[in-house]
């Protein structure tokens, strides 16, 4: 299990609330990159026609939206930014039990 985190704001200008010093994480930081539009990396353009957000849509509303994939790399699930990720733990647990 991997998790990573992809800073970003509005503005293009970095957050200092958003440095890793300042979590104190250990996991990888990915730089800014796009999530939608036509230059959004092929990471996103790849969770989001994976699986799509309420209502069907593809876009991704707010930097908060969660993907969990399988140890292949399937995304089995998208959450929306107002998920906890404590509300996670039960579907992470029966994914690394599967085999």
């Amino acid at each position: 299990m991997q998790p990573v985190w992809r800073p970003g704001t509005r503005t293009g200008k970095p957050d200092p609330r958003l440095l890793p010093k300042n979590y104190g994480v250990t996991f990888p930081i990915f730089a800014r990159i796009n999530v939608n539009g036509p230059h959004a990396h092929p990471l996103y353009r790849f969770l989001k026609k994976s699986k799509r957000g309420i209502f069907g849509t593809r876009s991704i509303k707010w930097n908060f939206t969660k993907f969990l994939t399988d140890r292949k790399g399937d995304v089995v699930a998208r959450y929306a930014p107002s998920t906890e990720p404590a509300d996670l733990a039960a579907s992470i647990e029966r994914l690394l039990g599967a085999r």
